[in-house]
């Protein structure tokens, strides 16, 4: 894992974040959903590459605590909003996960606006603690 590896995580992690709100505007509140969470999933995946660690698995929570853990930083805040994105990553696409619709139909604006706010919240407490390191 090198510096590349960590931008190019970052990169891609504000481009999904761009995408959910383009997919918001367009009301495709599922998939707007879906990219947030991805957003959030990619943005920590950067943070524990740029502390030299692997980054694996989808659970926001999960890497959220890890990541908290290594740099001593309080996540108690984005527990919530973590666990909130975290119920994104299947229902927001699979239809199997909604027995009486689909994914596009079960979700709304609020659904997505809100997994979009809970992204920011990330990259805005996630980027500081980023940009502390490199001074």
């Amino acid at each position: 894992m090198g510096r590349k590896d960590y931008e190019n995580w970052l990169k891609e992690a504000k481009w999904d974040l761009e995408t959910a709100k383009v997919l918001i505007k367009e009301k495709r509140y599922n998939t707007a959903a879906f990219y947030a969470q991805q957003a959030v999933e990619k943005l920590l995946k950067a943070a524990l590459m740029y502390q030299n660690e692997s980054a694996w698995g989808h659970s926001i929570r999960e890497l959220l605590l890890r990541w908290g853990q290594i740099t001593e930083t309080e996540i108690e805040d984005l527990l919530n909003p973590a666990r909130e994105l975290d119920l994104h990553y299947i229902p927001a696409r699979y239809p199997n996960a909604h027995p009486n619709s689909t994914p596009h139909e079960a979700y709304d604006e609020k659904i997505a606006r809100n997994a979009i706010n809970n992204a920011n919240l990330f990259f805005d407490q996630i980027k500081i603690k980023l940009e502390e390191n490199e001074d």
